[in-house]
């Protein structure tokens, strides 16, 4: 829980502070606007919670990792973002009797999104759909001995979210994303049959530039 505090802190300063750094902005300078610029750079962090209960008997805790985004906007309205973690998610694997080990995944997502309202606005909503891949790497996780691994998770990931615009130039986000997808799983390099059913949402904030 006490990794939701930054990501929690940041997004309140954010929507405490946008709308009026973007009022003022406006009457300083009227005649600059959001409209027409085409590239957006989106920086900031995330909490990943893969599924409360990917098989039975075993638990994956969630874990924060900064991510980056980059979008192309066709229009003031539709874009398409590239998103993806800076770094990798780290997550305790626990079975009935505790910890069992770690493992840490990194995804990468290509999503088309609609943004609403004018690019002006103040707060502006937009939703998303794409597809997306997350590896596994590192896997510590007992298993008689043998090393367990997870192959990458493949599958569409829908996103919600909102941008709170500072200025013609910057602006605040914070999303939601869903990831569909299950996890193989390999004893000693073979595979086992078995899946990790780990459907991953995220919570995340970032601060953005339009170019």
């Amino acid at each position: 829980m006490s990794s939701l505090r930054p990501l929690s802190i940041a997004l309140l300063s954010a929507l405490a502070f946008a709308p009026s750094a973007f009022a003022q902005d406006t009457d300083a300078s009227s005649t600059d606007t959001a409209s027409g610029k085409r590239i957006a750079i989106v920086g900031g962090g995330a909490i990943l919670e893969p599924d409360s209960n990917p098989t039975p008997g075993l638990d994956i805790d969630g874990a924060s990792a900064p991510t980056l985004s980059a979008s192309w906007y066709v229009n003031d309205n539709i874009a398409i973002e590239l998103w993806g973690a800076a770094d990798k998610f780290n997550h305790r694997v626990r079975g009935p009797e505790g910890k069992i080990g770690t493992v840490e995944q990194q995804p990468l997502a290509l999503s088309g999104q609609y943004h609403f309202r004018d690019a002006d606005a103040v707060m502006r909503p937009f939703v998303g759909l794409g597809y997306y891949q997350s590896n596994f790497s590192n896997e510590d996780i007992s298993g008689d001995g043998l090393h367990v691994g997870l192959d990458s998770t493949k599958g569409a990931i829908a996103t919600a979210g909102m941008d709170f615009n500072i200025n013609s130039r910057w602006f605040a986000r914070t999303d939601v994303r869903y990831m569909k997808g299950d996890a193989d799983v390999n004893v000693a390099g073979q595979g086992t049959g078995e899946q990790l059913k780990m459907n991953p949402w995220t919570i995340g904030v970032g601060l953005g530039a339009r170019f």
